[in-house]
């Protein structure tokens, strides 16, 4: 049997998530379901969509966290709210989500997409968080491959990059792609993306809840990418075409 390219590892972790969350009674009908954003989120919002209409859930009501993802939603026939619609009451049942990384903590980085602000104001007043990823989302330390995302209002870009870069990090302005200038966010903002070095040892002394709330603290910050104030339930997407779920 030959090894599933990470696209479909994708495609396989979206659907089965979906079915394995109805099987075990945790997505059911009627609930309010938060959806994510980016490549592997995709498939199972399409997923989502199939068990409506295959009459297996019914009365599913989805808060969006990007504009890719409302425009999935309404193309699928999946109604879609925000958090204060009277049909929401600012709580979720479910939210359900890709990763950019995953620590052994199970401890996230999110915002390769740049909806991470949207994506943890909804992931954080759901109930329950499923983070669904392929193989290589799988990391040993947070920050030190993929970049930590910081979004930031236009007018603190500079001061805010000085603060991180006395957090350790080495900082880079988001650029746009087949767009001039830097990338700009749902929100209007623009994304400064960070990584720090490992150390002589090839270890990280990182610790990915501390700076959460230590980067937040910076004036001029709106949010950043590390997600680690609730525990996800993560479905594993592997090559030999099997999910993991720890």
């Amino acid at each position: 049997m030959s090894e599933l390219t990470q696209s479909e590892q994708k495609k396989l972790v979206g659907f089965s998530a979906i079915d394995l969350l109805i099987d075990k009674k945790l997505l059911l009908s009627g609930m309010k379901v938060g959806l994510g954003t980016g490549s592997t989120a995709m498939p199972a919002v399409q997923r989502l969509a199939q068990r409506i209409n295959d009459g297996t859930l019914s009365g599913i009501k989805a808060v969006a966290t990007s504009f890719q993802t409302s425009i999935m939603c309404e193309d699928l026939g999946i109604p879609v709210y925000t958090l204060n619609s009277r049909e929401i009451g600012g709580q979720l049942d479910i939210a359900i989500d890709g990763a950019d990384e995953i620590d052994e903590k199970n401890n996230l980085i999110k915002g390769g997409g740049a909806a991470h602000v949207k994506e943890k104001i909804v992931e954080y007043n759901a109930g329950l968080l499923v983070i669904i990823a392929d193989e290589s989302k799988l990391v040993k330390d947070l920050g030190t491959q993929f970049p930590l995302p910081v979004e930031v209002i236009a007018d603190a870009r500079v001061p805010v990059t000085l603060a991180l870069e006395k957090l350790g990090a080495q900082c880079m302005l988001r650029e746009g792609v087949r767009k001039a200038g830097p990338v700009i966010t749902d929100n209007g903002n623009q994304i400064i993306d960070c990584i720090w070095q490992r150390n002589s040892e090839g270890t990280s002394s990182l610790d990915p809840a501390a700076m959460e709330d230590i980067i937040n603290d910076i004036t001029g910050v709106v949010e950043n990418g590390f997600f680690t104030k609730k525990r996800p339930i993560v479905f594993i997407a592997h090559k030999n075409g099997t999910v993991e779920q720890r």
